[in-house]
C-alpha cells in the first residue's frame, strides 16, 4: 500500500519538461546534454521508470548518462536495478564505482560499500570521502578513523565527516583534536562542533566556539546562527539570545523566518514563556513552525487556555498546526477535544494518525490507540512503532511482542524505536531468549550499530540479570555514546554491583546530567542517602544544570526507599532551580509523599496552579494506599467538574480508595459508573478491587459470586484477594476451597501455600498440613525473605528475619525482649493461629525476630522520644507482628507508618488506618 502510496504523489509531478526523445537531435552534443540532465531531473523528481525510458532511447550515451541513471535508482532506494546497470557499464569510472558505494552506504549495507570500495581499480578523494561517509553514517567509528588515517589525501570534506562521527557519538574529545589540527575550516566545520557540544549538553563549551568562530572574522550563516541559539538555550541567559539576536540583525537575518523561530524557542526553552510570547507577536514574517512552537510552548508551560487563544487567531489552520494542538489537548487528558480536531481534518496525514495513537497510548487508552491503528489506511514505521510503544508504556509487554511480530510478517524492517520498545518489554517480563532472538534480528537488520538499539541491549540484559551479556553488548558497540555509559551504570546498578558501577562512571570519558542521575539512583537503591545527595551537590558544583528526568528520578527512588528526609531536601531544591511549576516534578513529588505514608502529597496538589492526568491518577492512587477513600472521592469528583476525562488506573485508584475505607456503596457506583456513563470494559484489576471491597466489608457470599460470575476469566490475583478476605473474616471453609484452587491455577506465591497449610494444622488435619508444606518442596515454591528497612539519618538500614549483621544488632535484641515481656503481660497472642505445627523455638525464631520489629526497635533506639517511626517491608505484614505495632504505639506514643507489600497501615494509641483488615 505504501508503494501505491508513493506512485500516486509521483504521478502529481507529471508536468512537462523541455525536452522530448521522439524529437530529431539537430545538434548531437547538446541532445545528448539535455538528456542527461532529464534523466537528472526525473530521478529527483522519482519518476525512476521515465528516466529509463529516456535512458534507453537514447542513440547516444556517454558517461554520464550511465552514471545519472544509476544514480536516479540510488536515490530512489533501487540498489537491486543500480547494480543491475552498474554491471552492465563496460566503461565505469571513479563517479561510477562512488556512486554505487555511497548507494550502499546510505542504505546502511556498509559490508557491501566496503566490497565495492576494495574493488575500486583507482580512487580519487571523493571516493574516500564516501567510504568515510558511509561508515560515519552507519555508526562505525572505529573503522571511520581507521580510513581516515589511511587515507592519502584529505580535503575539508574528509576533516568535517570525520569530526562529525565523533560528534554524533558524544565523543567531543576526540572531535575537539581533530577539529583543532584541521588546517582550513568552513561553516559545515564549526557547525558541527557547536552542535556536537549540544548534544551532550555542554552548551557553555558549544558557545566558547561559536564566539571562537566569530572572532576568527567568518561571518555565520542561518544553519551556524540557528546552532549557536541552541547552545544558549541550555546556558538558560537571556542576554545572549539578546546579543545573538543584535548579530543577526547586523547580518540581515532579523526578518528571516527560520532563524526567528530559532530565537522563539530559545526564549522558550530558556523558560521565559513571556518574552517568547512578546517575540512571536513581532515576527515580521511567521511560518507553520513558529505557529506550532508557540502553541506547544504555551501548552507544555500549563497554560492551554494560551495556547486555545493563539490557535484560534492561526487563520490557515494547517494539518501541523491543528496536530499540535490536538498533542496539546491529549497532554492536559481532553481527550475528545483532541479527537474533535482530529475529526475536522479532511485528509489526515500519517503525523496525525501516529499523534492520535501516541495521545491515546500516552493516556493508558491502549484500545482507542489499537482501534485507531487498525483505521489507518496506511502505515509507515513510525505508525507501529507509535503502537508498540504504546503498549510497552502501558505495561502490555506481550500484546507489544505481538506486534512487533506482526510488523516482521509485513515484511517491513522495523524503525530503531520499533526495536528499542521490544527490547523493553523483554526486559520487563524477564524473557531474555526473546531478547536474545531481537538481539539476533538487529544484527541481521544492521541495526545493532545504533547507540538507542545497543543501548537497549545493554538494558534488557540488564534486568534479566545476564550481566555477561551486558558487559558484551557494551564491549562490542561499534560506537559508545554518553547514554551507552549511563546504560551500563544502570545495568551494573541493577544487579547489585554498585562498586563496578562507580567505577565505569569515573571512566566515562564524558558524563551527561543523566549519568549524574543514574550513579545518584544507584546509591540512592543501595540505602546510601548521604552518599547519593553529596553526588547531588557534586553534579551540581560541576556546573551541571538537573533536568526534570533527574528530579522526578531521584523523588522516586525515595518514595521506593520510604526515605522522606531525603525527599524532603529534594523537594527544597526544586524552587532553587525552578522546578516548581515543572508538572512532571510535582507529579512525582506528589508520588514520592504518598508513597512515604505523608499526606503532604495532597497539600503539593493543592498548591499546584495546573494539573494533568497523572496529576489527578497520582493523587488517587495515594489517597487509595493510605487509606484516604473519602478523599479519593472528593478529589475524582474534583476531576469530573475540571473536564479532565478519568481513564483506567484513575478508577482503579478511587475503587482501592473506597476498599481500603470500608464504602462498600460508593464502590459499587463508581465500578457502576465506569461502564454506564464512560463506556470503559473493568479489567481483571478492577473486578479485584471490587472482590476486595466487598470481602473486607465481610460479604463473602458477593464477592465470590462476582468472581465467578465476571465476563472474564478470574486470575490467581483476583482468587489471592478473597483468600485474604476469608483468612481475615476466619472462614475456614471458604478459605480451603479457594485455596485448593489457587492451587491448581498453579500458582507460585508462598503465601497461599502457607496459608492453607495454617487452616490445615488450625482444624487438626496435621497429614493434610504436612502435605502441603512437603509440595512447597516438591514445586520448588520458596518463601520470599522478609525483608525490612527504615531511614534514620539519610541512611537505610535494612533487616532481615532473624538479621544478626546489623552493627546494633545485640542492642536490638536485648530491647526486644524488654518490650515482650511488657507485650505478653499485656496478653501477648498465641502463636499457633499464624503457624500451626512449627517446633516452638522455630516459632520464636520467625516472629520474635520478625524483620519489622527488628526495624521498629533500630527506630525506637536511634530516634528522639515521641518521633514517628516509618517502615517499608516487601511482603505483608503478619497478625503477630500487626499486633505488635499497635502496642508499641500505645506504650511509646509515637506514630508507627509501616508500608508492606500491600497497604499503608497508619497506627496511632493502638488503632491502625487499615480497621485490621489487610
Amino acid at each position: 500500500m505504501i508503494s501505491c502510496r508513493l506512485l500516486r504523489v509521483r504521478s502529481l509531478s507529471t508536468f512537462p519538461l523541455p525536452i522530448h526523445v521522439s524529437q530529431r537531435p539537430l545538434y548531437p552534443q547538446r541532445h545528448l546534454f539535455q538528456c542527461n540532465l532529464r534523466i537528472q531531473q526525473l530521478g529527483k523528481l522519482g519518476r525512476v521508470e521515465e528516466a529509463r525510458h529516456v535512458f534507453d532511447s537514447m542513440s547516444q550515451r556517454d558517461s554520464v548518462s550511465w552514471n545519472s541513471m544509476i544514480n536516479a535508482y540510488i536515490q530512489n532506494n533501487n540498489i537491486r536495478d543500480a547494480k543491475l546497470l552498474f554491471n552492465a557499464f563496460d566503461h565505469k569510472n571513479v563517479r561510477t564505482w562512488t556512486i554505487l558505494l555511497s548507494g550502499y552506504a546510505k542504505a546502511g549495507l556498509i559490508e557491501e560499500a566496503k566490497t565495492v570500495f576494495q574493488s575500486m581499480p583507482e580512487r580519487n578523494v571523493v571516493s574516500w570521502n564516501a567510504m568515510l561517509a558511509g561508515y560515519v553514517q552507519n555508526g562505525d567509528i572505529k573503522n571511520a578513523r581507521k580510513l581516515f588515517d589511511e587515507m592519502p589525501e584529505k580535503n575539508i570534506s574528509s576533516w568535517n565527516s570525520i569530526i562529525t562521527g565523533y560528534s554524533r557519538c558524544g565523543l567531543m574529545r576526540e572531535a575537539r583534536e581533530l577539529f583543532d589540527r584541521m588546517g582550513e575550516r568552513n561553516c559545515v566545520s564549526w557547525m558541527v562542533m557547536v552542535s556536537g557540544y549540544v548534544e551532550i549538553s555542554q552548551y557553555r563549551e558549544g558557545w566558547h566556539i561559536f564566539l571562537i568562530m566569530m572572532n576568527s572574522g567568518l561571518m555565520p550563516d542561518q544553519s551556524i546562527l540557528v546552532v549557536g541559539l541552541s547552545a544558549i538555550m541550555g546556558l538558560n541567559n537571556l542576554d545572549l539570545i539578546s546579543s545573538l539576536r543584535t548579530i543577526t540583525m547586523k547580518l540581515g537575518y532579523e526578518g528571516d523566518v527560520v532563524v526567528g523561530t530559532a530565537i522563539l524557542n530559545a526564549y522558550m526553552r530558556s523558560g521565559s514563556l513571556d518574552n517568547a510570547a512578546k517575540f512571536f507577536e513581532a515576527m515580521p514574517v511567521r511560518n507553520e513552525y513558529s505557529w506550532t512552537s508557540m502553541i506547544a510552548a504555551f501548552s507544555q508551560c500549563g497554560r492551554l487556555d494560551d495556547a486555545i487563544a493563539l490557535y484560534e487567531r492561526e487563520s490557515e489552520k494547517s494539518v501541523p498546526t491543528r496536530t499540535t494542538m490536538m498533542a496539546a489537548y491529549m497532554q492536559k487528558g481532553r481527550i475528545d477535544d483532541a479527537r474533535h480536531i482530529f475529526d475536522q481534518i479532511e485528509n489526515p496525514n500519517l503525523v496525525t494518525w501516529n499523534a492520535m495513537i501516541g495521545g491515546y497510548a500516552q493516556n493508558g487508552m491502549v484500545e482507542e490507540a489499537k482501534a485507531m491503528f487498525l483505521q489507518m489506511p496506511v502505515r509507515n514505521a513510525a505508525s507501529w512503532a507509535a503502537m508498540i510503544a504504546g503498549f510497552v508504556q502501558n505495561g502490555n509487554f506481550r500484546e507489544g511482542l505481538e506486534l512487533f511480530s506482526e510488523l516482521l510478517r509485513t515484511g517491513m524492517v522495523p524503525s530503531r524505536s520499533s526495536f528499542t520498545s521490544a527490547l523493553v518489554a523483554c526486559a520487563n517480563i524477564g524473557d531474555v531468549e526473546i531478547g536474545k532472538q531481537i538481539h539476533s534480528l538487529t544484527i541481521k537488520t544492521r541495526s545493532d550499530s545504533n547507540p538507542f538499539v545497543g543501548n537497549g541491549l545493554i538494558s534488557m540484559y540488564a534486568k534479566c540479570n545476564n550481566i555477561g551479556d551486558v558487559s558484551q553488548a557494551f564491549s562490542t558497540m561499534n560506537a559508545r555514546d554518553t547514554v551507552s555509559w549511563n546504560s551500563l551504570i544502570s545495568g551494573l546498578s541493577e544487579n547489585n554491583m554498585l562498586n563496578d558501577a562507580w567505577n565505569t562512571f569515573e571512566k566515562m570519558p564524558m558524563r551527561d546530567v543523566v549519568s549524574w542521575t543514574a550513579i545518584i539512583s544507584a546509591y540512592m537503591q543501595a540505602g546510601e542517602g548521604e552518599r547519593a545527595l553529596k553526588l547531588f551537590l557534586d553534579m551540581l558544583s560541576a556546573g551541571v544544570k538537573p533536568k526534570h528526568i533527574t528530579v522526578t528520578s531521584l523523588l522516586s527512588a525515595c518514595g521506593n526507599l520510604g526515605a522522606i528526609c531525603l525527599g524532603e531536601q529534594f523537594h527544597g531544591l526544586l524552587f532553587k532551580y525552578g522546578f516548581d511549576s515543572c508538572l512532571s516534578v510535582l507529579n512525582a513529588l506528589i508520588s514520592m509523599y504518598f508513597k512515604c505514608g505523608s499526606l503532604d502529597g495532597l497539600y503539593v496538589f493543592e498548591e499546584m496552579l495546573d494539573r494533568d492526568l497523572f496529576t489527578w491518577n497520582a493523587v488517587l492512587v495515594g489517597c487509595a494506599q493510605n487509606g484516604l477513600g473519602k478523599e479519593a472521592i472528593k478529589i475524582f469528583r474534583q476531576m469530573e467538574e475540571a473536564g479532565v476525562l478519568p481513564n483506567e488506573i484513575s478508577f482503579l485508584g478511587v475503587l482501592r480508595a473506597c476498599s481500603q475505607a470500608g464504602l462498600v456503596k460508593e464502590g459499587w457506583d463508581y465500578f457502576i459508573s465506569m461502564t454506564q456513563d464512560y463506556g470503559m470494559i473493568p479489567s481483571v484489576c478492577h473486578y479485584t478491587c471490587m472482590v476486595d471491597l466487598l470481602g473486607r466489608a465481610g460479604k463473602l457470599s458477593e464477592a465470590e459470586a462476582l468472581i465467578q460470575n465476571m465476563p472474564i476469566k478470574a486470575d490467581c490475583v483476583i482468587w489471592d484477594a478473597f483468600l485474604a478476605a476469608c483468612r481475615i473474616h476466619q472462614n475456614m471453609e471458604i478459605g480451603q476451597r479457594v485455596a485448593e484452587k489457587l492451587l491448581e491455577m498453579g500458582t507460585k506465591r508462598s503465601e497461599t501455600y502457607l496459608l492453607l497449610s495454617n487452616i490445615y494444622a488450625y482444624q487438626g488435619m496435621w497429614d493434610k498440613a504436612r502435605e502441603i508444606r512437603e509440595l512447597m518442596k516438591h514445586i520448588a515454591v520458596k518463601k520470599e525473605p522478609g525483608i525490612s528497612w527504615i531511614q534514620i539519618k539519610n541512611k537505610v538500614h535494612c533487616f532481615l528475619v532473624g538479621d544478626k549483621k546489623h552493627d546494633a544488632i545485640d542492642e536490638i535484641h536485648l530491647a526486644l525482649e524488654d518490650f515482650y515481656r511488657c507485650f505478653r503481660a499485656a496478653g501477648y497472642p498465641d502463636t499457633k493461629v499464624v503457624l500451626h505445627g512449627v517446633e516452638e523455638e522455630q516459632k520464636k525464631n520467625e516472629q520474635d525476630y520478625h524483620s519489622e520489629k527488628l526495624a521498629l526497635v533500630c527506630g525506637i533506639l536511634r530516634t528522639p522520644n515521641g518521633a514517628p517511626i516509618q517502615i517499608m517491608q516487601n511482603l505483608r505484614i503478619c497478625l503477630d507482628c500487626h499486633s505488635f505495632m499497635k502496642f508499641m504505639s500505645k506504650v511509646t506514643k509515637r506514630k508507627i507508618i509501616v508500608r508492606d507489600g500491600n497497604q499503608f497501615h497508619h497506627i496511632w494509641d493502638g488503632t491502625c488506618s487499615c480497621g485490621d483488615f489487610w
